[in-house]
């Protein structure tokens, strides 16, 4: 036999040695689909038995939730029952009492029927009697007419003039004797808080104006901040808005400027542009840039030392800034952050004495003149008093506060107690000896104002402001003026100077009325 022979009887032997294989493996399939199917019958069966206990438990439970239920619902429809049957009670209790009180009001109306009887029958017997009197009274005014022949109205003119006179005369003594005797009781304690308070404060007196000096080492210097032609001093002026006036006074130069502010950066530029050398309008430019930033940082600078130093925290930085402002800025001489400064100590001096908060006091007397401050031309027009309450407002101070500021001029309605002091401490730091200073025409004018004030009063002779305008000498005429008329008209000057006049401190008015019985010895 050849190689293909034997190739191909090796294959007839695998095909079917793998045919006899298919036969066995599928027998034994059929035996094993048999045992298969005989074991899913048992557990069907079982699953059956199994099923139906489940559906009997179920049942069961059912049964016994459904009988909790109905008891539930029993329970409910008895408490329900319960229910209604109070709240018919209720109802016929109710009604019970409400027929109880129809009944009751039946019986008063009856009584307020007779009553109303009773009292019209009074009234016509009084609008009788009334006519009878009236016609009594007329029969006897017609009776003293003609006795005193005076007509009623006359004679009851007459006796208003006089009852009124008199009512004058009396009601001016008893107010002269209650502010005497109000004076005796108050005036020694306010006076001692006062003068304990102006003691326990260092005070410093009025320096400020609107020109400054700049030194210089040699009057050679003077040529160079001149520059060619004057364009050094223009531009400085230009930058600052500072005028500077160079004379001919040794080693010196004069910046003049209503705003402190200004003036002080032109004063710290001309000091670094000398001190540096290099003296022209672009430097010039430089340096007046940088000294103003310096001066701003400096400004908050100073308002957080103020604060810190009076003890105020929790103010808001632009409020901050404007203490700091007030460095530079002066009333009438005085520098208007030491002013601030000492309202703020004598208002906690004084707030401590009295029993109030001190710190409130302070920090309405360190801002009561922040107004003064501008930042805007519109806000110039506005009253500092106002402007600064405003800004207070508007910075989220306390409602005290606000008020304090807005008041202490008396450009609205004290609301609180802290508001007089701090008007009080005002006119003690302004009107002390050497805090402010004063031009001399509104001084010249304001004396006039007080005699003529005293001139417009009938039978005054003569009037004098003396003591700075701290008092106002009053001398009249004996033949029209009593002693009980002089006494009120002090009292009514002083009310008119208070009303119509504007001044720092008090003002003392004493009316002096002399008799004077003249002969000549020959």
């Amino acid at each position: 036999m050849d190689s293909t022979t034997l190739i191909l009887v090796g294959l007839a032997g695998l095909i079917i040695g793998f045919i006899v294989a298919k036969i066995l493996e599928k027998g034994k399939a059929s035996k094993t689909v048999a045992n298969a199917k005989k074991e899913a019958g048992t557990i069907l069966k079982e699953a059956n038995i199994e099923g139906e206990n489940v559906k009997k438990d179920k049942i069961f439970q059912a049964k016994e939730k459904f009988l909790e239920l109905k008891a539930e619902h029993e329970k409910v429809i008895i408490n329900k029952d319960k229910k209604i049957a109070e709240a018919e009670k209720r109802t016929r209790d109710k009604e019970s009492q409400v027929s109880n009180e129809l009944a009751k009001s039946k019986k008063l109306n009856e009584q307020l029927d007779s009553k109303i009887k009773d009292v019209l029958h009074k009234e016509e017997f009084l609008e009788k009697k009334q006519g009878e009197l009236e016609k009594l009274h007329n029969n006897q005014v017609q009776q003293l007419e003609v006795i005193s022949g005076l007509s009623a109205e006359d004679a009851k003119s007459q006796l208003m003039e006089s009852l009124k006179e008199t009512a004058k005369s009396d009601a001016m003594a008893y107010l002269q004797t209650t502010l005497e005797e109000a004076k005796l009781t108050a005036q020694q304690e306010a006076r001692k808080i006062v003068i304990n308070t102006i003691q326990r404060i260092g005070t410093e007196e009025a320096v400020e104006n609107c020109v400054s000096v700049f030194n210089l080492e040699s009057d050679d210097v003077k040529g160079r901040i001149i520059g060619r032609e004057g364009r050094n001093i223009r531009a400085i002026e230009a930058a600052t808005g500072v005028e500077i006036i160079v004379d001919d006074t040794p080693e010196a130069i004069i910046l003049s400027c209503f705003d402190s502010v200004r003036r002080e950066i032109a004063r710290l530029s001309l000091h670094k542009l000398v001190t540096d050398g290099r003296i022209h309008p672009a430097r010039i430019e430089e340096i007046v840039r940088k000294t103003e930033k310096q001066i701003e940082q400096e400004i908050v600078e100073i308002g957080k030392r103020t604060i810190i130093d009076l003890g105020i925290h929790g103010l808001h930085p632009e409020l901050i800034k404007a203490v700091g402002r007030m460095k530079y800025r002066s009333s009438y001489g005085q520098n208007l952050l030491q002013h601030s400064r000492e309202v703020a100590k004598l208002c906690g001096v004084m707030a401590a004495e009295l029993g109030l908060n001190p710190k409130l006091a302070k920090r309405a007397g360190l801002l009561h003149d922040i107004g003064k401050v501008p930042n805007t031309e519109a806000e110039v027009e506005t009253p500092h008093a106002i402007l600064g309450m405003q800004w207070a407002e508007k910075y989220g101070e306390k409602p005290d506060v606000c008020n304090a500021i807005g008041a202490h001029h008396d450009e609205i309605e004290m609301k609180t107690l802290i508001s007089p002091i701090i008007q009080v401490c005002d006119a003690i730091s302004g009107a002390r000896p050497g805090a402010r200073r004063q031009v001399l025409d509104s001084y010249i004018q304001r004396l006039k104002d007080l005699e003529e004030i005293a001139f417009a009063f009938n039978g005054v002779q003569k009037a004098y402001a003396i003591q700075a305008g701290r008092e106002l000498r009053v001398i009249v005429e004996s033949e029209k003026v009593s002693d009980d008329k002089a006494a009120q008209l002090s009292f009514e000057i002083s009310q008119k100077i208070q009303t119509d006049m504007t001044y720092p401190g008090q003002v003392k008015v004493t009316v002096i009325r002399e008799t004077r019985s003249v002969n000549v010895a020959k």
